[in-house]
Formats: C-alpha cells, structure tokens, sequence
C-alpha cells in the first residue's frame, strides 16, 4: 500500500498515538507529501509539541510506534523545535493528517 494510503488509512490510530504523547496538530510534509517518495523514503510528521516542558521522548515514542504501525520509517519532528526557515519550508508543504 502506498504511504499516503497507509496514512489516509490509519489516520485515526495515528491521532490518538500523537495525543497519547501530548502532540497535537499532526501534518505530514516532504517527499510523501510532494509524491516524490521512493523505495528510501520515510514518513515525516510534523507536530505540535511542547519540548521545552515535555522533552524530547515522546517524540522518539511516537516515531517507535507510529513506525510499527504504518511498518515504514517514521520520524516525527515537533515544529517548536525547528529552526524557522525549516520550519517555513516543511509548513509550505505540509498536509494535515
């Protein structure tokens, strides 16, 4: 199944994952959101997250079982934690889930 399709699919399981670790707000951005992924490709999320009170972990969690999940390389990125032109890059592209 095609990423997009696994995450179309599993949207709902995903949310609850993402809310499970106080991330909110999920978005899906780069090559799967462009149509450009290949074989190589993994999945990039982009979040609301609140690092600077809840640290680092839930992110390293959430990209664990999101990957098991959707049995493809996840990373997920909280977009508070982003330098502001990465950020206005990946919110350019970026599609909510």
């Amino acid at each position: 199944m095609p990423r997009l399709a696994k995450l179309r699919a599993n949207r709902a399981r995903i949310h609850t994952i993402a809310s499970g670790h106080g991330a909110s707000n999920v978005r899906f951005f780069g090559s799967v959101a462009r149509g450009d992924d290949g074989p190589g490709s993994d999945v990039d999320l982009l979040v609301d997250l609140d690092v600077h009170t809840r640290g680092l972990l839930p992110l390293a969690a959430m990209s664990d079982e999101l990957s098991v999940l959707l049995d493809e390389r996840v990373d997920v990125v909280a977009s508070g934690a982003l330098a502001r032109e990465v950020l206005t890059s990946a919110l350019s592209e970026a599609v909510p889930l």
